[in-house]
């Protein structure tokens, strides 16, 4: 075999191999970063859970002030 069809081949070979590790290692860190955003997300979304039940508790307890202020405005009067 010529001696430039050995290089091409090693060249391809090399071409190939460098091509394939660089697309795995770019859907490894693709994978990475989709995880730490999923954790993120999983975060804000219990966060935003609490914050709706502490509200929801808030607006029962200004309506339960409401009526005792209401019962001792009637009652004084």
């Amino acid at each position: 075999m010529p001696t430039e069809v050995i290089v091409a081949v090693i060249a391809f070979a090399g071409t190939i191999l460098g091509s394939l590790g660089g697309v795995l290692t770019s859907a490894r860190l693709t994978t990475y970063r989709i995880e730490q955003l999923e954790k993120k997300v999983e975060k804000h979304n219990s966060v935003v859970e609490r914050v709706t039940l502490v509200e929801q508790s808030a607006k029962s307890a200004h309506h339960r002030m409401d009526d005792i202020e209401e019962r001792l405005v009637t009652h004084n009067m």
